[in-house]
């Protein structure tokens, strides 16, 4: 008995430790409920602090809120271009804002035609008379660019500003995948359809290169050209042609090599950076600390000033990341999610419908669900709108195909028309330890696709006919879109991918321009004197502020930073670079239909790695290298 009892002591003793527990997290969680969310009228005299510590993106990911309350840590941050723009644009009216900062020492970037209409953006404010400063342990491509729109550029004194452009190497794994026996079955159409290369080359084929190297040149000039518009004085060319040399000038000093290279303007810390915008914006009420200055976030000054909804709707959604099979985002852009917001749309009879691409591409069956959704829209006379972002490749063409314009911007990424599907089999592997495979068939497909006892030549020529018929329903709805013969797109196609400029000559892109342009067009072709537009499907995530609380990630708060000089940066890339790599091999092992996807298309990294996540060929490569 007096066993049980000190057992009964015990469990009553967990039961108290977990209420109490869970109580604390409740009223955690009901603080930052209440102080979650600005209200209008709390604007302050002072700057618009855009302390940027992630990625800037089209539409952010959901956020698990289990994940991060229970793992301490939040998923990597992403800020809606949009919504940063708009904070941008009314910094430069609003007359409590005094100055525009930009925080830019743990940015991640978010894509050349973003850049671009963030720098827009801070171009309003310097002709608004207003001025716009950057400060940064270490400026990398994106930040450059950002800052180079800026009217004053802080870098810390041990930092610098590097300059590296698009491209490099890419991992190749048929030499891994021969080791462990494993087959590779590959079936496309597209000449430069190259997503499938890594799985069966060491290196890449000429034509890839030959796109590829088209591709990286011009978006490189295309970044060149706004860096040296905003920033005349930067000295972009000595820096990409001779680095080494440039910063031997310098003795290894990176800050003063930026310096020298007219990248930046003043050498400080943050505090020294914090002491010269209270010159201008004044001192921080609720801070003593060094360098506090009176400042708003973004999400105040938007909700001190509420969207225009008068007139009839222009419908807008968004088609961001991964095109994938189901419901899956925001942030992945789910075939079944994406139509059903453009059906609602439909229903709500909004009076013309504009998409926002930024897509690499994905699954065939779910571009399409959202392409025949886009069709039932228009099939009501009403104006269908394109507007592309980063990139509208692959799958991304495909959901573009119904519009009655297609506006891009010359950095954009696009084309990528063709298909391909990858099926790994392990008759092989399973081989070399013995196991074998036998059967009774009542037909030539009796079991097939076998991806253990091998795949048949009847179902490998199948497949590659499905592939080939898909290819030609892909080569029809673009002719039928852009007005040319399947031939003629069959010459543009190939899997190529093409920049903004190059499409809109070969007929793929109608017009320059950005989201505003295309609710422009959209609301002029419906005859619309009075409009608004309606963003379906980004309604913001309820948890995200309560959980930057209990994480520690308000960009408010000064937690513990993460290393933020270029050796930093440098393994952060590299980081990512790692999970990329972890995540094509996860991607070769799921099980997915046929594809339209582009190889050489930048999406931000969104998902934390997991257990047991690697897919077929992860765990497989995991397990036979304890051999």
């Amino acid at each position: 008995m007096i066993f049980a009892r000190k057992v009964w002591h015990f469990l009553v003793a967990i039961k108290d430790g977990l209420v109490l527990i869970f109580m604390l997290l409740f009223f955690l969680a009901l603080y930052g409920v209440l102080t979650a969310r600005p209200s209008a009228g709390t604007l302050k005299d002072g700057a618009l602090l855009l302390k940027l510590n992630g990625t800037v993106v089209e539409e952010p990911a959901v956020q698990d809120p289990l994940e991060g309350l229970f793992s301490g840590s939040s998923q990597p941050k992403e800020y809606r271009a949009r919504d940063l723009v708009r904070a941008i644009n009314l910094a430069a009216e609003d007359e409590s804002i005094k100055a525009v900062v930009l925080d830019l020492s743990q940015f991640t970037g978010g894509g050349l035609v973003t850049m671009q209409e963030l720098g827009a953006a801070l171009d309003k404010v310097r002709a608004a008379k207003k001025p716009v400063l950057t400060y940064a342990m270490a400026y990398t491509d994106d930040s450059v660019m950002l800052a180079a729109h800026a009217s004053e550029v802080w870098v810390h004194p041990l930092g610098g500003a590097f300059v590296t452009g698009p491209g490099g190497n890419r991992l190749y794994y048929a030499a891994l995948l021969q080791r462990y026996k494993v087959n590779i079955h590959v079936y496309k159409v597209g000449t430069y359809k190259d997503y499938v290369e890594p799985y069966l080359r060491d290196s890449a084929s000429e034509p890839s290169k030959e796109a590829r190297g088209a591709l990286l040149s011009a978006v490189w000039e295309e970044w060149q050209a706004d860096v040296a518009k905003a920033r005349p004085k930067a000295n972009i060319k000595l820096i990409s042609t001779d680095p080494a040399g440039w910063l031997a000038a310098s003795k290894g000093d990176a800050a003063q090599a930026a310096l020298s290279a007219g990248l930046v303007d003043k050498l400080g810390d943050e505090v020294a950076f914090g002491e010269r915008v209270k010159g201008i914006a004044g001192a921080d009420n609720l801070s003593d600390a060094p360098g506090a200055y009176a400042h708003n976030r973004p999400e105040a000054l938007l909700a001190a000033h509420s969207e225009d909804d008068s007139g009839e709707a222009v419908a807008v959604v968004t088609i961001a990341g991964s095109i994938v099979d189901g419901k899956a985002g925001p942030g992945t852009a789910g075939g079944a999610r994406i139509a059903k917001l453009i059906d609602k749309a439909n229903t709500d009879d909004a009076k013309a419908l504009v998409l926002r691409v930024d897509s690499p591409g994905g699954s065939v069956y779910a571009s399409e669900q959202i392409r025949l959704a886009t069709e039932r829209f228009k099939a009501k006379g009403r104006p269908v709108v394109v507007s592309m972002a980063n990139v509208a490749a692959s799958g991304g063409y495909w959901v573009s195909t119904p519009a009655n314009r297609i506006f891009a911007q010359p950095g954009t990424i696009t084309g990528s028309i063709g298909i391909f599907a990858v099926i790994p089999s392990f008759e092989r592997t399973l081989a070399d330890y013995g196991v074998k495979s036998d059967g009774v068939k009542t037909t030539a497909l009796s079991g097939q696709p076998d991806v253990l006892g091998g795949i048949s030549p009847e179902a490998e020529k199948m497949i590659q006919a499905n592939i080939e018929n898909n290819y030609g329903k892909f080569l029809n709805v673009v002719a039928k879109s852009r007005g040319k013969t399947s031939e003629q797109v069959d010459a543009i196609a190939q899997g190529r991918v093409w920049d903004g400029g190059t499409a809109r000559q070969n007929g793929l892109v109608d017009q320059f321009g950005g989201l505003d342009d295309a609710l422009a067009f959209a609301a002029k072709s419906a005859k619309l004197d009075e409009w608004h537009a309606e963003y379906y499907g980004t309604d913001a995530n309820p948890y995200a502020s309560i959980l930057d609380r209990l994480t520690g990630d308000d960009d408010d708060e000064q937690g513990e930073p993460a290393a933020t000089d270029f050796a930093g940066l440098v393994a952060v890339q590299q980081q990512a670079r790692l999970t990329a790599a972890l995540g094509e091999l996860h991607w070769l092992g799921q099980v997915r239909g046929a594809q339209v996807y582009c190889l050489d298309c930048p999406v931000p990294l969104r998902v934390k790695a997991k257990p047991n996540s690697a897919g077929w060929i992860g765990n497989l490569v995991s397990t036979l290298s304890l051999r």
